[in-house]
């Protein structure tokens, strides 16, 4: 059996479980609606402030990246309930590859995260999202990327873990100040009259930078450094996601 037929297999059962329970992935995407609903407005009238025309331009890319955070960061929670019923231990005790094992898992949460953000951005639309379609499609690729990199990790997390009640605060530990410092809401910056040492602080988050280029892509402004920088960190951030998550599945006491 092939890599891929592997992967496929496991795509599939994940798939099905999710589509058994779809509560879960309304749950994933309440939070970023409700954020629409009801700070969006708010964010109008400082369009200007922010240096944007148009408040949902800045938001809704904030809003995908907050997405991809919380949804698949949280994945892991799942993998620790397959490994309480042995799902794991049966699986890696088969030929089947360690990677397709950690790979169908996470194809499974960027479908879903693909399918969440597309009602987002088309929920933005409703609010008075404007920009490039074309940039607000592969603004949504990085946020599916980047989702791929939480995911993997967030399992790998889970196998070295084994239980929720461990896992729920550290990855809460990460995901606040990651919300925070990387200006998913509000932009960080001197002049929006955050400190200088919350400025400097937040220059060494690198979602911070995947923030900022979707934001620039869905403006039109593809050939930015911003951009760049953005689908960089994206690419290393997912390489490393897959690297430590499939790392974590070959080891014999995980």
């Amino acid at each position: 059996m092939t890599f891929a037929n592997q992967t496929w297999i496991i795509f599939r059962r994940q798939m099905r479980l999710a589509l058994r329970n779809p509560a879960w992935v309304i749950i994933g995407l309440a939070q970023p609606v409700l954020y629409l609903c009801l700070f969006g407005p708010l964010l109008e009238p400082l369009a200007a402030e922010i240096g944007t025309d148009n408040a949902y331009t800045f938001f809704v890319p904030g809003l995908l990246v907050q997405l991809a955070l919380f949804g698949a960061l949280f994945a892991g929670f799942g993998l620790i309930s397959e490994w309480r019923e042995g799902v794991i231990e049966a699986e890696r005790v088969t030929p089947a590859s360690r990677t397709a094992l950690l790979l169908g898992r996470v194809l499974r949460d960027l479908a879903l995260l693909t399918v969440q953000g597309i009602v987002l951005v088309a929920l933005g639309f409703l609010f008075g999202l404007t920009g490039s379609i074309p940039g607000m499609i592969l603004g949504l690729v990085l946020t599916v990327l980047l989702g791929g990199a939480c995911s993997a990790s967030s399992n790998a997390l889970a196998l070295t873990t084994k239980s929720e009640d461990a896992l729920a605060p550290i990855l809460n530990s990460i995901s606040l100040p990651v919300l925070l410092l990387s200006g998913i809401l509000l932009p960080i910056s001197t002049a929006t009259g955050a400190p200088q040492w919350l400025v400097t602080l937040s220059d060494f988050m690198p979602i911070k930078y995947v923030v900022t280029g979707i934001r620039s892509l869905f403006t039109g402004d593809f050939w930015t450094t911003a951009v760049l920088w953005g689908v960089v960190w994206t690419l290393i951030l997912f390489v490393a996601g897959l690297w430590v998550g499939t790392r974590t599945f070959r080891k014999d006491n995980a």
